[in-house]
């Protein structure tokens, strides 16, 4: 059964937490503050309180005609009201975010005192601390003004980005050119994508991957008929579905790979579906056509079940059958491409500031902050100000895909940037700014309004569900760091890890990070009872020495799905282990004796097993339980034993039962512990 506070359902009924707190008290019901819960049938109680008043004679309005009959009062008597008073009947209209000093200028408040009332309700704050919506509703009723919260949820991201930065240019018809298409290469593991793009930009990608997986987001950039065309190669490994969503919506055509000997699987389906959702062409290649066990007709069969129709078989999709192994098909696959984008029209304004997508990310040592970008419309050009989420910049540098620094890039255009203050987050829209000025102050704010909604959250979880979670001590935690070389590693590995939690053990990522692991990650590590996950980089000297000190696990990895496969172990552990029942033995009761100070006890003939003295004894009588108790005492003649094997004869007491008969059987076992999985 749920429960609601008292602020809540105050502010809900329009009283304030005293009144209600009268109303509860009269109904018997145990509230001391505003801070205190109340059961659900309890608030339904009250609210249905309030629609009897409004519907019969008595009215909801009695307290707000209190309320009135009281600020008439106050109106004959103006000259006696203070201005504790005034507050009490002003309603003050507040937007959030709002620190205490702001609050306490808006209305009129002392500062300090306010301090001391948010001090009485257990939160130290200072007057540059930011007040949640729950914490501002509780101080407001603890110091007796009466506010409206402006409701700004519902302002756009365009609504927003205009306000900050200005209006977004729309282009003209005229102004639009046709550009490269950008081309998006999915699919499952091991299906051939990286082999596909190596034969067509000649080059060894697949080579130097770890386990000839690919790890990160590549864009490329090839010539084809003397017109050029953009690919992204995205990884096909299930640990990916993040970076496949991201390709797919800066994509403008899809090549699908699927291996004619193996068929359409997981990821396959998953391409599939980024692909409509983002509602741009797919093409099919059919690959590994060279392998005997071919079978090209069952994978578009296959096809068909997920509405990709193909069109020898009557349907709008084209499926080009390649062997990428030995470059057969190649150029039809290509041609198909430059043919679907002749139709779609692809077409940009190169003459105006650039946007783009973060393709990828990471923090150099050498050179800083590197973020790979596909510029979408525009031209980027050296020195232009930058501006990424939170994060600004200048273009010093732009490197294309062949290691060139470049002085320009126009739209569909790979390019790595040099110039950013901080690493931009991979998927990030980028903008270029007019002024590195105003792209610096934009990202400040932004930077602001992040951190003051981290606190907001952590408030909200400190002060409600995490303490609920403490309460209930059902729910295990696993509480991970993820430092990696790129920001799409940390992306796939966090929705990966955050997708293994059951019911009764989750992953709580903590801290994620671009980077070696230094003793700040540590420190944090061993405060939050937290392991450290290193993808593709390693602790320093300080760092691996501080972790050995405190005891902080380091696991360290270059392929992602054995970093998976290992938390799910570590998962696993945390789990209590299962405790499956054992049968060790069976025997007959042949006869029974009565022993001085000790009972009945069973002559037995064990048919099955070991009997062992620590074991548990349940009777059958006609295959049917009578009881199920401790063995008492194990006896071969006039000896104790621990055990007594099969074929043998031996005297058997149980536990505080004495009803014991010829011809019952007993079962003899005990309960193993069971290393649980996920």
């Amino acid at each position: 059964m749920g429960k609601i506070r008292v602020y809540k359902l105050a502010k809900e009924l329009a009283l304030s937490s005293k009144e209600l707190i009268e109303i509860l008290q009269d109904l018997d019901v145990d509230v001391s503050s505003h801070m205190s819960t109340i059961e659900d049938d309890t608030a339904k109680t009250v609210r249905d309180m309030f629609v009897e008043k409004e519907n019969g004679s008595e009215k909801k309005s009695e307290i707000v005609k209190e309320e009135k009959d009281t600020d008439n009062e106050k109106q004959g008597e103006t000259g006696n009201r203070d201005s504790q008073e005034k507050e009490t009947t002003e309603r003050h209209d507040i937007s959030l975010p709002i620190t205490v000093k702001e609050l306490a200028e808006s209305i009129d408040y002392p500062a300090n005192d306010m301090i001391k009332k948010l001090m009485g309700l257990g939160l130290m704050a200072n007057l540059n601390h930011p007040l949640d919506e729950d914490t501002l509703i509780m101080l407001a009723d603890e110091i007796g003004v009466r506010i409206n919260i402006k409701d700004t949820d519902h302002v756009s991201d365009e609504q927003e980005k205009e306000k900050r930065v200005g209006p977004k240019i729309v282009d003209k018809a005229a102004d639009l050119q046709l550009r490269p298409p950008i081309i998006t290469v999915m699919g499952h593991v091991d299906h051939g994508k990286t082999t596909l793009l190596d034969v067509i930009r000649q080059s060894r990608v697949a080579e130097s991957e770890a386990g000839g997986i690919t790890q990160h987001i590549g864009a490329y950039q090839v010539f084809i008929n003397g017109k050029k065309i953009t690919f992204i190669d995205t990884p096909g490994h299930e640990a990916f579905t993040a970076m496949r969503a991201r390709g797919a919506q800066v994509t403008d055509i899809t090549i699908l790979v699927v291996a004619a000997d193996d068929g359409v699987m997981p990821q396959t389906i998953e391409a599939i579906n980024h692909a409509k959702a983002a509602d741009i062409p797919i093409i099919i290649a059919i690959n590994k056509i060279d392998k005997p066990n071919a079978q090209p007709d069952r994978v578009k069969q296959e096809l068909t079940e997920h509405g990709l129709v193909p069109e020898d078989w009557g349907g709008d999709t084209i499926c080009v059958p390649i062997s990428a192994l030995k470059e057969e098909n190649i150029n039809e696959l290509l041609e198909m491409v430059l043919l679907v984008a002749e139709m779609e029209e692809i077409k940009a304004n190169p003459n105006r500031y650039a946007e783009g997508i973060v393709i990828e990310s990471e923090l150099d040592k050498g050179r800083g902050p590197v973020a790979t970008l596909l510029v979408k419309n525009g031209t980027m050009r050296i020195g232009d100000a930058l501006l990424a989420g939170p994060v600004s910049g200048r273009v010093r540098a732009m490197i294309d895909d062949k290691g060139e620094r470049i002085n320009e890039a126009p739209p569909a255009t790979p390019v790595e940037i040099l110039g950013f203050s901080d690493v931009p987050a991979a998927g990030e829209f980028v903008e270029v700014l007019p002024d590195e000025k105003e792209a610096r102050a934009v990202a400040e704010e932004r930077k602001q309004a992040l951190h003051q909604q981290d606190i907001q959250n952590e408030s909200r979880i400190s002060l409600e569900d995490l303490y609920e979670q403490i309460q209930q001590g059902k729910v295990k935690e696993l509480n991970v760091i993820i430092k990696a070389d790129v920001n799409g590693s940390i992306e796939a590995l966090k929705g990966s890890l955050t997708k293994l939690g059951t019911e009764e053990v989750t992953v709580n990522i903590i801290h994620t990070g671009v980077g070696a692991i230094n003793e700040t990650d540590v420190d944090l590590a061993s405060a939050s009872n937290a392991i450290i996950i290193g993808f593709n980089v390693r602790p320093n000297t300080n760092a691996r020495k501080y972790a050995e000190k405190e005891k902080v696990e380091l696991r360290l990895y270059r392929v992602i799905y054995k970093a998976i496969e290992e938390i799910k172990d570590a998962m696993a552990g945390l789990l209590d282990p299962e405790l499956k029942e054992e049968v060790t033995a069976r025997a007959e009761v042949r006869d029974t004796f009565k022993v001085p100070n000790v009972g009945i006890v069973a002559g037995l003939y064990v048919t099955d097993g070991v009997i062992n003295r620590n074991d548990k004894v349940r009777l059958l009588r006609d295959n049917v339980v009578v009881f199920e108790g401790e063995i008492a005492s194990l006896k071969r003649f006039e000896d104790d034993v621990r055990e007594v094997r099969e074929g043998y004869e031996c005297g058997l007491g149980i536990e505080g039962y004495n009803d014991l008969k010829p011809g019952d059987e007993l079962e003899i076992y005990t309960y193993r512990e069971i290393k649980r999985t996920l």
